[in-house]
């Protein structure tokens, strides 16, 4: 029955867009706002107008913030009405209500972690000037609500009408995105299990946090290296063929890039003329409409452009003509999993430092689409909710910082008063947002990095596996004190570079985390800017499509030093795997060849090696998809021994184990390309970009309501970074003071309206790489607001 709705929805989506296309049914789109047209906002001030550019880009001007957040609450409304009730319906456990049961599990999840709960109680603690700011853009957000013509053909078809935007739905869009930015559940789970499971020093092995291209970044700065635990791998290895052990344990992702960012700064000392410039390209899961929304906001003399998320009224990257901020991810560590210690005889009660006590217990109710509303028993601990699923059979608690009310506020909306670098990094380090990193420049040529959102103080435990807090000796002390947040300001290099990489803390600093990206895209970028000098926009964005993948070189050595004559002679089939190696040219450009075969074989040694190594821990948990953090730098340090005992290498020793990943390698690649020769295999068969709307997984909808599905430059250690679900949201260039030279483009386009103009044109210069400027263009349409008669 669910395959039938959705079917008929699909069908009912498809028709009416066709109709729309021919002339029909034209009900079904957004009106444009009409030369001169006025729309009247509930507690607008004064009159404010939102100038359309060409690319649909608004450029709001008003008399004051709070109305210039009305009016970016209409103009978005007017965009991506849609997008704003999914996403908040998505962090609130809401989906199923208008998409169906195929949404349960989902909006289950969200429930029982407690997201509706935490926004109400985050939102009762804001200061009374953020609490005005949501009030005031989700007036603009009605205000459209109520004077639209008609409603997105999405909601339509699903035959509903999207509620009032409430202040706590925009809490909910923040919580959202401390959802995808957080891999620190996954990650603890898999360190507890690996951490009671396998020998110290395995462990030590597996988690080293800081691989040779952060070393080299470091240096000084960098870390011991944990000795290889010879001995006890090979145990490993012989147990494993004991007992036979599966050889799937790693998750389906595992060694691709992890949702992260480049980010980078330049100093006036680098720069043709003193300017300092801002380089940020946010490395997001990408979907129709774009998860950003660009936008300019003119109001109390101050300017601000850039990008804000959708629903919440604050812009996320971009400049107010004297400092520029851009983002990555922190890769911090902001969540512990609490073990619970149940009485033995009475299941409802938990031990804590003051003795037993019992769960909180409420119900959910969970409606569905043309079902029955569904029932969720949620159970509470002191220190947060009890987790969906269990930790080698225990239950555990969820203590995170999204969830705290203490944890989360909008302390980013004052970078619009920012005037310099120290007041910028003051702002970001007293904002409770998701953990992220933060580059910034500003006006006077200066640059620095800091970090952003609550850090936890802990006592007891480091918080990289689960232990119980039952006795109170482990727990959390508050927050680490914003002055107490590192920074790096004008350093001697002329400029700062992240990567979601390790970087150097000072003597005392606090741990931020542990499970940090591989460094090799750092390490490019500062190759490249060591280089370079002076530097311009230009240069900064031509940085930013860089391909250069020099990351699987190690991997390539691999194959060739393996592929030689004797080798050839005893397996002749693998001649055209040496030719496509050999001719790949150390770049992940659509038209090159070799780089197919690489990905392909890292994978085939990465999935038997670690199939030898953690096949204890799957043993223990085997609904677990072991989420290693790292799994190139324990390979290569075991690859470059060359024993065939660190290895489940097959009896024809070393050489046989790395022919026959080379061998898996090649019949994978010719199953999936149809027997096509390996060398005549592009990389843009394989690197392909596909962006698509929540509803367009349907056949007859995806041509509509998808981005084109054609060949991306760029790979998951690239630069240019592009996996089959990540990629650059947008790539922002600007300096300070010099707005009109600056860059900023995005995939699909301004508008959530498939029949709009701007649904799609931004996508092919994000694409092809071409720059698109960061200002607006001149009005091709303007649309007036008026307060309320009273």
């Amino acid at each position: 029955m669910r395959n039938v709705r959705s079917l008929h929805l699909s069908a009912l989506l498809s028709l009416a867009i066709a109709g729309c296309a021919e002339g029909k049914q034209a009900d079904v789109r957004a009106p444009a706002p009409r030369a001169g047209s006025a729309t009247t906002v509930s507690g607008l001030e004064g009159a404010a107008t939102i100038a359309y550019d060409g690319l649909g880009i608004p450029a709001i001007r008003a008399a004051s913030r709070l109305d210039a957040l009305r009016a970016l609450g209409v103009a978005t409304a007017r965009d991506r009405l849609f997008q704003l009730d999914l996403l908040r319906r998505s962090s609130g456990g809401r989906l199923a209500e208008v998409l169906g049961r195929d949404l349960l599990e989902a909006d289950t999840r969200q429930r029982l972690y407690g997201f509706p709960q935490a926004a109400r109680a985050i939102l009762a603690r804001l200061p009374a000037s953020q609490r005005a700011a949501l009030d005031a853009y989700a007036e603009g957000v009605n205000a459209y609500l109520r004077s639209a013509e008609t409603l997105p053909v999405e909601v339509q078809q699903l035959g509903y009408r999207p509620e009032p935007w409430r202040p706590e739905d925009s809490v909910l869009v923040v919580l959202g995105m401390f959802n995808a930015l957080s891999v620190t559940e996954d990650a603890e789970r898999t360190r507890t299990v690996l951490t009671r499971t396998l020998p110290k020093r395995v462990t030590a092995f597996l988690f080293e946090d800081t691989d040779p291209y952060t070393k080299a970044l470091l240096g000084a700065h960098a870390p011991a290296t944990p000795p290889l635990p010879g001995e006890e791998l090979r145990a490993l290895v012989a147990e494993s063929r004991e007992r036979a052990w599966a050889a799937a344990v790693l998750s389906d992702d595992a060694g691709e890039a992890p949702v992260g960012s480049n980010g980078w700064a330049v100093a006036g000392q680098r720069t043709r003329d003193g300017r300092a410039i801002l380089a940020n390209d946010m490395h997001l899961e990408l979907g129709v409409p774009n998860i950003f929304y660009r936008a300019e906001l003119r109001y109390e003399g101050r300017e601000i452009t850039g990008v804000v998320l959708p629903g919440v009224p604050m812009v996320i990257a971009g400049t107010n003509g004297h400092v520029a901020w851009g983002m990555t991810n922190l890769d911090g560590d902001a969540m512990d999993l609490v073990q619970i210690e149940t009485h033995p005889e009475r299941p409802g009660e938990y031990r804590t430092p003051a003795g037993w006590k019992r769960f909180d217990v409420a119900q959910e109710t969970i409606a569905v689409r043309g079902e029955p509303d569904v029932a969720v028993t949620v159970r509470g601990t002191i220190w947060g909710r009890v987790a969906p699923r269990p930790l080698l059979g225990a239950e555990v608690a969820v203590r995170w910082t999204a969830l705290d009310p203490e944890g989360v506020d909008l302390g980013l909306l004052e970078m619009d008063r920012a005037r310099s670098i120290e007041e910028a990094a003051a702002v970001m380090n007293a904002a409770g947002g998701p953990g992220c990193n933060v580059l910034l420049a500003d006006r006077r040529g200066r640059v620095a990095w800091t970090v952003t959102g609550r850090v936890p103080r802990r006592r007891g435990f480091d918080g990289s596996v689960s232990v119980s807090w039952a006795d109170g000796r482990a727990g959390w002390d508050g927050y680490v004190p914003a002055a107490a947040l590192p920074r790096v300001v004008d350093p001697p290099s002329g400029f700062v570079v992240n990567a979601n990489h390790r970087m150097p803390l000072g003597e005392g600093a606090p741990a931020l985390g542990r499970d940090y990206a591989n460094g090799y895209r750092a390490y490019r970028i500062t190759e490249r800017l060591r280089e370079a000098r002076p530097v311009t926009e230009a240069d900064l964005f031509a940085l930013q499509l860089d391909t250069e993948a020099r990351f699987f070189d190690v991997y390539r050595d691999l194959a060739l030093r393996a592929l030689d004559g004797a080798a050839l002679s005893r397996r002749p089939a693998l001649a055209e795997a040496r030719r496509a190696i050999a001719a790949w040219d150390g770049r992940a450009d659509v038209s090159g060849v070799g780089l197919p075969l690489l990905m392909r074989f890292r994978r085939a040694l990465a999935d038997a090696v670690f199939a030898a190594w953690l096949g204890a821990g799957r043993a223990a948990e085997p609904t677990l998809s072991l989420a290693l953090p790292d799994i190139d730098t324990p390979l290569q340090r075991a690859l470059d021994e060359r024993s065939p005992d660190l290895v489940p290498a097959p009896e024809g020793g070393w050489d046989a184990f790395v022919l026959a990943a080379l061998e898996k390698a090649v019949t994978a690649l010719h199953e999936e390309h149809g027997g096509r020769p390996l060398d005549q295999i592009p990389w843009g068969a394989v690197s392909r970009v596909r962006i698509a709307h929540p509803l367009g997984r349907a056949p007859e909808l995806a041509a509509r309501l998808n981005m084109p599905d054609e060949p991306l430059p760029g790979c998951g250690f690239c630069v240019r970074l592009a996996t089959r679900t990540l990629g650059a949201s947008e790539r922002l260039v600007v300096a300070p003071g010099h707005e009109p030279d600056g860059i900023l483009h995005m995939p699909a386009g301004q508008s959530g309206d498939p029949l709009s103009p701007h649904y799609r044109d931004q996508q092919r210069a994000w694409v092809d790489g071409r720059p698109l400027p960061l200002l607006s263009g001149p009005a091709t349409r303007t649309l007036t607001l008026v307060p309320e008669r009273r």
